[in-house]
């Protein structure tokens, strides 16, 4: 399945801080997530998870997040932008949301991250923007608990990104497991 989606900008941070610096190109290493990030390795590496079990898998290896959430929270007041939330890869033209569990999103000549859940997004969000938390975490009409943080992922082959990759989008084979919180 090919679209017109495409990386708008990338970004890693050696230290565990809220937001992550832009980079002209971020290199996936397989098995193990961005070179240089704070959030690389087999294991999990993010501050709560280790705490609870320093021995999980590390489905958390890349943070990818839409420019189009940032557009909608713009429109609402909010300033955040690429890199300001965390994620290592800020895409344009992919519903990221609505891929299952699985998908495979090829990235430039090389990389492949495969999809493994969504963004629980934490108090720090509320930290960096007052009222931002309840944006990124909501309710929709039927009650369904909704999660806006972008998507998590594990490198499934290696490479280098730069804005203005094209990413193409490789569905599971069916059927689809909806993304769920990782």
């Amino acid at each position: 399945m090919t679209n017109k989606a495409a990386v708008v900008a990338v970004h890693r941070e050696s230290d565990h801080r809220f937001s992550k610096g832009t980079a002209d190109s971020i290199e996936l290493l397989q098995g193990l997530g961005v070179s240089g990030d704070a959030h690389l390795g087999a294991t999990v590496q993010h501050r709560s998870r280790v705490r609870a079990d320093p021995t999980q898998a590390n489905l958390r290896q890349v943070h990818l997040m839409h420019q189009e959430l940032f557009d909608a929270l713009a429109a609402k007041g909010f300033t955040v932008a690429p890199g300001s939330l965390g994620e290592n890869v800020t895409t344009v033209g992919l519903d990221l949301l609505a891929l299952p569990r699985g998908t495979r999103l090829h990235l430039g000549r090389d990389a492949v991250v495969e999809v493994t859940g969504l963004r629980n997004p934490c108090s720090q969000i509320e930290d960096f923007q007052r009222g931002l938390l309840k944006e990124m975490v909501g309710y929709d009409d039927a009650g369904t608990l909704v999660r806006r943080a972008g998507v998590m992922g594990v490198v499934h082959r290696g490479g280098t990104i730069r804005p203005g990759d094209r990413i193409d989008v490789v569905l599971p084979e069916e059927p689809h497991e909806p993304l769920d919180k990782v």
